[in-house]
């Protein structure tokens, strides 16, 4: 039986984690969990503890990255616009600024997102369920 998504795995160089962990916990302020390899210090994986599920990033990726076919994960968050605000003042891309989305399905959905690049070029939403 399924009761979730346990995380998602990122593959990225050993500068570019540096970058990841900066941006995810220090930006995003998601906590770290494990990190681990040779030197913990100087770790080549880590954990991030979103609330409900793990992001995992790896650094023992080739430079030339596949392009792979998830087009972006979402972070549920409460406060979309300051988060996006903090993302920007640290540097990275917001391409789609906050707003507010309804999506008139059988259950319709009301929620503010936003949309930015992180420090790998994933895509990853912001989102708030109203």
């Amino acid at each position: 039986m399924i009761n979730g998504i346990h995380h998602v795995s990122f593959k990225c160089s050993g500068e570019q984690l540096r970058r990841v962990i900066a941006f995810y916990s220090d930006t995003l302020g998601i906590p770290i969990i494990r990190r681990w390899g040779p030197d913990c210090d100087n770790p080549i994986g880590v954990m991030f503890d979103t609330g409900n599920g793990i992001i995992e990033v790896f650094s023992n990726a080739e430079n030339d990255l596949p392009q792979g076919v998830i087009r972006h994960f979402a972070l549920s968050v409460t406060d979309v616009d300051e988060l996006a605000d903090r993302i920007e003042k640290a540097g990275y891309e917001v391409f789609v600024k906050p707003k507010n989305i309804y999506i008139p399905a059988e259950n319709p959905l009301v929620a503010r997102i936003a949309f930015c690049y992180g420090p790998l070029g994933e895509q990853i939403e912001l989102f708030c369920e109203k």
